[in-house]
């Protein structure tokens, strides 16, 4: 493989609890009904845009829809300081990037959150380019992430891999006719991602080493 698709969350860095605490916390100070945290974990891969109005037990209108988004990416900034790379990821994306190889961020985090995640992590110089929900007409698992990179760099998509620990990259990468590696290493539900038929199962990063 020549172009590799990263997903953020839950492939390159660990933000489960991050992601958890600061949606909870938004949804009480709105005083709304606190999802679950495992329904909460369910979500991750689509954009708040539409998760957030399908995890509340009432119908939110779109201005009490972006008051909760303002709120979650407060708390979630308070907190991102608590992101961390997984185990690994640092040495094997040097690794592919002195073999030659191109690296891409497709995320559903808008790309300004994106871009200060990435430098938190010290992975700001690492990647080409990447695309975030603000960047796309379509969400996850629609290919519109994969399509924009592709586009916009004239990528073969033979050559390309999209790696992700949801559902939902697996599924956008289906739908942009590139092969898939599941991350396991981040997979919330195991069985569902495997359930996707992903082309490859990686159970470190390093395994991104042999694509």
């Amino acid at each position: 493989m020549q172009n590799f698709f990263f997903d953020f969350d839950g492939t390159l860095a660990d933000t489960r609890e991050v992601a958890v605490t600061a949606t909870q916390k938004a949804y009480a100070a709105k005083h709304l009904t606190v999802p679950a945290a495992d329904v909460v974990a369910s979500y991750m891969g689509v954009p708040i845009e539409v998760s957030f109005a399908k995890m509340a037990d009432q119908p939110l209108d779109q201005a009490a829809l972006e008051d909760l988004f303002t709120e979650f990416r407060r708390q979630y900034g308070l907190a991102d300081d608590r992101i961390k790379l997984f185990a690994g990821m640092g040495p094997t994306l040097q690794a592919l990037k002195d073999r030659g190889a191109r690296l891409f961020v497709v995320s559903s985090k808008h790309s300004t959150p994106l871009k200060r995640n990435l430098k938190q992590i010290g992975l700001d110089q690492t990647f080409e380019a990447l695309c975030g929900s603000d960047m796309v007409a379509h969400y996850k698992p629609a290919p519109d992430g994969i399509l924009n990179l592709i586009d916009r760099f004239d990528l073969d998509p033979r050559d390309g891999v999209m790696i992700g620990d949801a559902i939902y990259d697996i599924q956008m990468g289906h739908n942009a006719h590139v092969a898939t590696a599941a991350a396991m290493w981040g997979a919330s539900d195991p069985a569902a991602v495997k359930a996707e038929h992903p082309t490859y199962l990686l159970e470190s990063p390093k395994d991104l080493l042999s694509l």
